[in-house]
């Protein structure tokens, strides 16, 4: 592996952050049309909702399953199976005569998302220095962005020309870019991780990381469950709060776009930060301003103190691009790290399915009100157990 004096991003650009950039516009198109190819195929309104949330359900519980397959064949050819299986379930939802085929294959996706994604994040730490690594990981959590920003344009197109399964078209030749890109990539194996011939590895099982790891999982591990809650309910009150301020489609969607420009814009720079000065420098400013952002929403009543707002929530979101990544290859062991990694992904998960489902009961319940500021007061806690729990030190 490169030392860190002679180390540039540029080195592995291609190999390194493509795949996630295809990986986004493969997720970025077909994600707008889920529900709508469910309610084609006359599932009601909760039911398409559940076939869109089986995404979610699929990487939840394929998290632990990823870090074995990591472990077993490597991160690379992890990656290239992750895409093959991936279009596979693309190509089910697209020729899908039946809601039962169609969640199997939205299911299928899940399943591959969270291999693919515990892949990407192992293969940057083989490859990257540890003191390149926060730009790294920001650098991989903007490139998946920008992905998923370029994602709809591209469907749209393809819907117009094909229909619905257009889209499912257009993330299918994504995956086939990303497998392509894995395949002629060089696998990252530091020369301490090379089995020596002749000498036998005793495996480390995830039962063996959560019996020696268990208080970071308990600390840090609860903190980024609560950020996996923050950024996906995110995606749920911002469209909400702005229909109960009676804003027009158009005009949400032109505030969707200037909040995902300000998301992409200030990635790099976070992770150059990070490296330099320190984690927290870049990771309690994202929690705490997406913690007061959220509960600063439910008290906006015009679509000037909305949209203020909305880019405040964009900001901390977007110099957080990669924490949570930068975080688990931060605390993970050389020995075992891919079922840490596996383990760490569930908890993700489990924040990311968690947070709505808190919203749309607190919702149902009391209020949208409540149920945003209660998101919000997850920022301020994840921003103090951050504070508490995490390493003053920057590795080296």
């Amino acid at each position: 592996m490169p030392q860190p004096a002679e180390f540039s991003l540029k080195q592995i650009a291609i190999p390194a952050f493509g795949p996630s950039v295809l990986y986004g516009v493969s997720n970025g198109a077909i994600l707008p049309v889920i529900a709508l190819s469910a309610r084609e195929l006359g599932a009601s309104l909760a039911l398409a909702g559940f076939i869109t949330a089986l995404v979610g359900i699929g990487s939840l519980v394929s998290n632990i399953p990823a870090g074995w397959l990591a472990a077993r064949y490597g991160e690379r050819r992890s990656l290239m199976v992750a895409a093959g299986f991936t279009s596979a379930a693309l190509l089910l939802c697209a020729l899908a005569t039946s809601l039962g085929v169609l969640a199997l294959g939205v299911f299928m996706v899940g399943m591959a998302t969270a291999v693919f994604l515990l892949a990407r994040q192992a293969y940057l730490v083989d490859a990257v220095p540890a003191s390149l690594r926060a730009r790294a990981f920001s650098t991989l959590g903007g490139s998946t962005r920008i992905g998923v920003f370029v994602g709809p344009f591209l469907g749209a197109g393809a819907i117009a020309l094909l229909g619905l399964t257009g889209a499912y078209w257009v993330a299918m030749a994504a995956m086939a870019g990303a497998a392509a890109i894995a395949y002629r990539s060089p696998d990252f194996v530091p020369p301490e991780n090379r089995p020596v011939p002749g000498q036998k590895t005793a495996g480390v099982t995830t039962r063996d990381i959560l019996r020696s790891h268990w208080r970071v999982f308990l600390t840090l591990g609860f903190g980024v469950m609560l950020v996996g809650a923050i950024r996906s309910s995110r995606q749920i009150v911002l469209p909400l709060w702005a229909d109960h301020l009676h804003l027009s489609p158009t005009v949400i969607s032109l505030i969707y776009g200037l909040v995902s420009a300000i998301d992409m814009a200030v990635f790099y720079p976070a992770g150059k930060v990070m490296d330099r000065y320190g984690r927290l420098w870049v990771v309690l400013p994202s929690t705490l301003l997406m913690g007061v952002s959220l509960l600063l929403l439910p008290l906006t009543t015009t679509p000037f103190a909305f949209i203020l707002v909305s880019l405040l929530l964009g900001f901390g979101n977007g110099i957080g691009s990669g924490i949570v990544m930068t975080m688990a290859a931060d605390t993970a062991p050389a020995q075992g790290r891919n079922a840490f990694l596996g383990v760490w992904r569930l908890m993700v998960d489990i924040g990311n399915s968690g947070g709505p489902a808190l919203l749309a009961a607190l919702t149902a319940v009391l209020s949208l009100a409540t149920g945003i500021a209660t998101i919000g007061v997850f920022g301020l806690l994840a921003t103090a157990v951050f504070w508490r729990w995490h390493p003053r030190a920057t590795p080296r």
